[in-house]
């Protein structure tokens, strides 16, 4: 069984295969998501580009963006021999391109075509199918119609939700916008826990320290966090030691250091040394020198024949003493 405690959210343009790998040399235990993956890029597209990983990622999920029960399935039975741990259907999307495709949070009002997709997929795949969705979307945004949501879901075998604690406005507010302008409500989440005990529940949206964690770990089965493990990605090491009981961490310059393989190895694939360590540049937020390591990255990474000495050379900029 996965461990849930702590989880890393699926982020579109953020949480690809090379993220997946540098945030796993800093914290072996989260579970980690792909980036939600459409059943038409893995049906009609090049299936390899979007669902390979590297061994080292798992625990891994797949998460899919999708609305018809046979395509769903048909991916899920693909992600399943691809190795992953679970696959997660993605009800909390808002927008409008995904709106349009008719899957993500506008899939929060039909939730008996959910409980189909979800059925599809658990019957033909023997790892775990987890739903993550909004508290509410437009106005349909009651907690009855919330619950009604997750009983009728539930019916067809899902167990676990994964839960952002924020509604989501289809019309009228941006992606970002529907991250920030909507406010958190932790309560209603706790509530589900509350009300469907026999459920697993993992709380999504906001957080941001330790404390926020272990608080909500009181009423929750599980957290995932969003944007705070992207913008500052050593948080996680605190987070293996608080919540894994991980005695040594690798410091910043060691996760580096044992990075740098396969940045080698990627750019032997003809992979731009940009589209990796745009990842990684906030690995020494709060630190001296993190300035000049962002900006030497950013200036120099994205240059024609970048290797690996550009990543040494920003690395110079720091206190080569720097610990956990």
């Amino acid at each position: 069984m996965l461990n849930r405690r702590i989880s890393i959210a699926p982020m579109m343009d953020c949480t690809d295969r090379h993220e997946r790998f540098f945030l796993r040399l800093i914290a072996p235990s989260v579970l980690l998501y792909t980036e939600m993956v459409t059943t038409g890029a893995i049906i009609h597209g090049d299936s390899s580009r979007f669902l390979s990983f590297d061994q080292q990622e798992h625990p891994i999920a797949l998460q899919l963006g999708g609305s018809d029960p046979k395509q769903l399935a048909r991916c899920a039975k693909q992600g399943e021999e691809y190795g992953y741990d679970e696959i997660n259907l993605n009800v909390g999307c808002p927008s409008d391109r995904v709106r349009l495709g008719r899957f993500g949070a506008c899939l929060m009002k039909e939730p008996n075509l959910v409980a189909d997709c979800v059925a599809a997929m658990r019957s033909v795949v023997d790892i775990p199918v987890t739903v993550k969705s909004r508290i509410g979307v437009d106005t349909n945004d009651s907690y009855d119609e919330l619950c009604h949501f997750i009983s009728v879901v539930e019916s067809a075998g899902c167990n676990i939700f994964i839960i952002h604690a924020r509604k989501a406005w289809l019309n009228g507010l941006s992606p970002k916008q529907n991250r920030e302008i909507p406010p958190l409500r932790y309560d209603i989440v706790a509530q589900i826990k509350r009300d469907f005990p026999h459920l697993t529940i993992i709380l999504n949206g906001g957080l941001k320290t330790i404390d926020e964690i272990q608080e909500q770990l009181s009423y929750v089965d599980g957290v995932m966090i969003g944007r705070e493990a992207y913008s500052n990605p050593y948080f996680l090491a605190a987070l293996q030691q608080q919540f894994y009981n991980t005695p040594k961490m690798y410091s910043r310059h060691e996760v580096i250091e044992n990075f740098i393989p396969y940045l080698q190895a990627q750019l032997s694939n003809n992979i731009k040394l940009s589209s990796m360590t745009r990842h990684i540049l906030g690995l020494f937020q709060g630190e001296k020198g993190a300035r000049k390591w962002r900006r030497y990255l950013s200036e120099n990474a994205c240059l024609d024949q970048a290797g690996v000495d550009v990543v040494w050379r920003a690395l110079s900029f720091l206190n080569a003493h720097d610990q956990l």
